[in-house]
C-alpha cells in the first residue's frame, strides 16, 4: 500500500508570502487572507487500481471557489507594490470565467473597478455572477482560443486608462503556484508519485511541477487538454494558434486529450461517488488521473480540482453529455 500523507493538518494556516501580503493593508480576517491552504482530499472511490491512491487538491474552498483567487490576488498586489494602481482605478483582464470572478472579488476588497473581456460562449451563470459584482463586461468573438480576448483586453486598457492584469504573460502566475500550491502539496503529501492538471494559462501545471521536481525529480507530470475541435473553458490545445507563453511543455511526462462529454461525465461521477461538487475541468483532470493510475504499479497521485462545480449546475451540462450534444464543444465550460 502506498505511503500515507503527512500528518500535518491539511489547510492549517501557513502564511504564503506570495499571496497578497502587503504589510498593514490586509487584516487577519480579510477574504484575501483565506486564499490558499486548500485541502488535499483522498478520493477513496475513484481509483481503478487498488495499489494507487488518488488525492484531489480541492481549490473550491478559496473565497470565490477557484484556484484563480491565488493569481488574481498576487497580480493585483504586485501592481500595488509597483505603484501602478490608485484607488478607484480599473483593472482589465481577459478571462473565460474563473479569473474574472476572482479579479472581481479582489478588486472589491482593494477598492478598484474590474473590467473583463469575455469570449462569446461562456455559460450564462458566469456573466450573471460578474454582473452581481458590478463588473464592466466586454464581449468578443472567440479567436484562436483566448488570443482574441487577450488582444481586446490590451486595447480596452489603453482606451479606458485601465491597468492590464495579464495573467497569461506574467511569470508571477507560475511563481505563485510554485511557492504556494506546489508547496502545500509537498507539505501534505511528501510521497507523491504523479501530478495531473489541466493546461490553461500554464501557470498552475508549470509552477507546481517546478516545486514537485525539486522535491522528487522522478515525479511524473501529466497535462490534460481538450481534444482537437473542442474549447473547454480555461484549457488550451497546444495545436491552437495561441500557445500560453507561461506553459513549459518540457515539464510534461505525458499529455492526454479529453472530450467535453467525458469531462462532464466524470464531473458528475465525482459527486455521486465522492460527494464532492467539482468543476468541469476537474472532470477533465480526473480523466488524466484515472489513465495514469491504470499504468502505475502503485503510488500516490495528486489531481488538480481547480474549482467547485456549483456555478455550472443551472446549465445541467451532464444532460447534454448523455445526448452527445455537439453544442457542448462550443461552450467555454471552465
Amino acid at each position: 500500500m502506498p505511503n500515507s500523507p503527512s500528518s500535518h493538518p491539511t489547510g492549517a494556516a501557513v502564511d504564503s508570502p506570495q499571496l497578497c501580503r502587503l504589510p498593514g493593508t490586509v487584516g487577519p480576517h480579510s477574504a484575501l487572507r483565506k486564499i490558499g491552504n486548500t485541502p488535499l482530499i483522498e478520493l477513496t472511490h475513484m481509483s481503478p487500481n487498488p495499489n494507487v491512491r488518488i488525492f484531489a487538491k480541492f481549490e473550491g474552498t478559496n473565497p470565490t471557489g477557484s484556484i484563480k483567487d491565488r493569481i488574481a490576488s498576487t497580480l493585483v498586489c504586485e501592481l500595488e507594490r509597483q505603484g501602478k494602481l490608485r484607488p478607484g482605478q480599473r483593472i482589465v483582464e481577459a478571462s473565460s470565467g474563473n479569473t474574472a470572478i476572482s479579479l472581481a472579488m479582489v478588486a472589491r476588497q482593494r477598492g478598484y473597478k474590474a473590467c473583463v473581456v469575455l469570449p462569446e460562449g461562456v455559460p450564462p451563470m458566469i456573466a450573471d455572477t460578474l454582473m452581481l459584482f458590478d463588473v464592466h463586461l466586454h464581449w468578443c468573438k472567440p479567436l484562436a482560443g483566448m488570443r482574441g480576448a487577450i488582444e481586446a483586453a490590451e486595447q480596452l486598457a489603453k482606451d479606458c486608462g485601465g491597468v492590464p492584469l495579464r495573467q497569461f504573460q506574467n511569470p508571477l502566475n507560475v511563481h505563485v503556484h510554485e511557492t504556494t500550491t506546489g508547496e502545500e502539496i509537498v507539505r501534505d503529501l511528501p510521497n507523491i508519485d504523479a501530478f495531473v492538471a489541466g493546461i490553461g494559462t500554464g501557470g498552475t501545471i508549470t509552477g507546481v511541477a517546478k516545486r514537485l521536481r525539486r522535491h522528487n525529480p522522478k515525479v511524473r507530470i501529466v497535462g490534460v487538454e481538450p481534444r482537437m475541435g473542442e474549447r473547454l473553458q480555461g484549457l488550451t490545445r497546444l495545436e491552437d494558434h495561441f500557445a500560453a507563453p507561461l506553459f513549459d511543455i518540457e515539464m510534461l511526462d505525458r499529455r492526454l486529450l479529453v472530450t467535453a462529454a467525458r469531462s462532464l461525465q466524470l464531473m458528475r461521477e465525482i459527486t455521486t461517488r465522492e460527494g464532492l461538487v467539482a468543476g468541469v475541468s476537474s472532470g477533465a483532470a480526473m480523466h488524466g488521473a484515472l489513465r495514469e493510475a491504470e499504468r502505475m504499479d502503485s503510488g500516490n497521485i495528486v489531481v488538480m480540482f481547480s474549482d467547485s462545480g456549483w456555478k455550472y449546475l443551472p446549465s445541467r451540462p451532464w444532460d447534454a453529455a448523455e445526448r452527445d450534444d455537439p453544442e457542448l464543444d462550443e461552450v467555454h465550460w471552465w
